[in-house]
């Protein structure tokens, strides 16, 4: 079973250009705006699925900066997950500074998401670190059992549109206040996985896992069994960033590494079957 832990799916309206607050949100003119935007709708990634031998992906909202954006666009993969239940699992996104962020967090765990994510804290305006803020929302999402997905940033190396500010040092901070989460850093985690070599950092990673979005990117593929060898295999999750790259292109890579099969299998999909509980 093949299970990509991050894609990102919204509604056509948005696409089309026909949501013009969405349209002038600061996330989608940094990374969506452009001659050639890569989005995708929920049949677009489901083609993608069907062509790349995806079981079920992971589709994930986006950092919207705007509440009323976030509730929309959530709704939209509330319907997608509905629509296609043996497909997709959804996450949801919240803007953390509204009022209404644990109210939203609840709608949507019990309109059948799993999870929030892809928070974007540089684009949305708020401090991950900041516990005041993010301690309504961790206890919400433990009360659901929702696991929380951030973006990660490395402190080094090229500037891409969306690159953003979530260091390894503000991840461990947001780890740490709250070990009871289950949490998975986007990106390879901006290089957190590398701090286990220290004692305290491994102690601290528990709970915490980390995807393999945008690797091409961003690594050379040696990185899988260097993570692997620092954090364990069972902490690594196959995700593309779907539509920035196809879902086939790392999953190729991969298979040429000089790992065992049965590391492949559980990063492919057998560890993010057992997160999700996919029977």
């Amino acid at each position: 079973m093949i299970i990509d832990f991050h894609t990102h799916i919204i509604p056509p309206a948005v696409k089309e250009g026909r949501d013009t607050e969405a349209v002038q949100d600061p996330l989608y003119q940094s990374i969506y705006s452009g001659p050639k935007p890569r989005i995708a709708t929920a049949e677009e990634l489901l083609e993608s699925m069907d062509q790349d031998g995806i079981d079920w992906s992971v589709a994930l909202n986006t950092g919207w900066k705007s509440h009323d954006v976030c509730r929309r666009t959530n709704d939209y993969i509330m319907e997608a997950v509905n629509k296609y239940p043996d497909r997709l699992v959804g996450f949801c996104s919240i803007q953390a500074n509204s009022k209404d962020a644990t109210k939203e967090v609840e709608r949507c765990a019990k309109g059948g998401l799993r999870g929030i994510g892809e928070m974007m804290p540089h684009s949305q305006d708020f401090d991950l670190a900041n516990k005041d803020i993010m301690e309504p929302i961790a206890e919400t999402a433990k009360k659901y059992s929702m696991i929380v997905l951030t973006h990660s940033t490395e402190p080094v190396g090229h500037i891409y549109p969306g690159k953003g500010n979530v260091l390894p040092e503000i991840l461990y901070k947001f780890i740490t206040d709250f070990p009871y989460l289950r949490i998975v850093c986007a990106h390879w985690g901006g290089g957190l996985p590398f701090y286990a070599l220290m004692p305290e950092v491994a102690e601290a990673l528990e709970n915490v896992y980390f995807d393999t979005a945008a690797s091409p990117f961003l690594y050379k593929y040696d990185i899988f069994p260097r993570v692997a060898d620092l954090v364990g295999t069972e902490k690594i999750l196959f995700g593309s960033d779907h539509p920035l790259i196809t879902q086939k292109r790392i999953i190729k890579s991969l298979e040429r590494l000089d790992m065992p099969q049965e590391s492949k299998d559980a990063i492919l999909g057998g560890n993010a079957r057992r997160l999700l509980g996919i029977d």
